[in-house]
């Protein structure tokens, strides 16, 4: 029998080696996996490379991970805002590496990866630094820049619901980049506020089909999702 549900945050995170690349969902705290971030912490994974919409806000969630010092590269597409202090003080002081990426080029890359895609041309970030020392290709009289296509070795995903196939719905713009990442990584972890019975969510309704999911673990919903 398939059962995809693990009965602790501890277990969800459980393997998750040193030096792993990341995907992380969320855009600010709108589907981000607090809960998920929070046991990576108390696993003790290192050296990490976390792929975000952001670097993090206040000192919670991937803004701990980074004060904590177990992150070494954050691919995102908004590393400052007025909360991102850890970020913009490990930053300047050397800390940490970035590697800044617009939002779509990266919502694209990761789809890439999960589709198994090898890269694309776009024509974002033509004539700036960001173009700088990526392969420029005229097509019918324009430039592109090529990107690669995003792969991880984790997904840390929030969504709503699930069933112990994996099959997953998210609350409204809680949605953003879980979906794209539960494809694009060899291992993809969700936490849901509730889980269900087969058969119970309308398959129409499905977002993230569990051919996609590795693990999924129920956390309290303390506050709305």
């Amino acid at each position: 029998m398939i059962n995809k549900i693990v009965p602790s945050l501890q277990d969800a995170v459980a393997g998750i080696q040193d030096g792993s690349t990341v995907l992380v969902s969320g855009f600010g705290g709108a589907g981000q996996p607090h809960e998920l971030i929070d046991a990576l912490i108390d696993q003790g994974a290192k050296d990490l490379v976390l792929v975000n919409n952001n670097a993090g806000n206040g000192e919670t969630g991937i803004a701990k991970l980074m004060k904590l010092g177990r992150v070494r590269k954050i691919i995102c597409s908004f590393p400052r805002q007025v909360d991102s202090h850890v970020f913009d003080g490990l930053f300047r002081a050397g800390k940490i590496e970035l590697e800044l990426v617009p939002q779509g080029t990266l919502a694209e890359r990761i789809r890439a990866g999960g589709a198994g895609i090898g890269g694309f041309y776009t024509r974002t970030a033509v004539g700036t630094v960001l173009a700088e020392g990526k392969e420029i290709r005229k097509i019918d009289g324009e430039d592109y820049i090529y990107e690669p296509p995003i792969k991880a070795d984790v997904a840390l995903v929030k969504a709503l619901r699930g069933d112990r196939w994996g099959n997953l719905v998210y609350r409204k713009t809680a949605r953003n980049f879980g979906p794209v990442m539960a494809t694009a990584a060899k291992l993809t972890i969700v936490q849901v506020y509730e889980t269900v019975e087969l058969g119970e969510m309308d398959p129409e309704a499905i977002v993230t089909p569990g051919i996609y999911v590795n693990r999924i673990v129920r956390v309290e919903q303390k506050v709305k999702p």
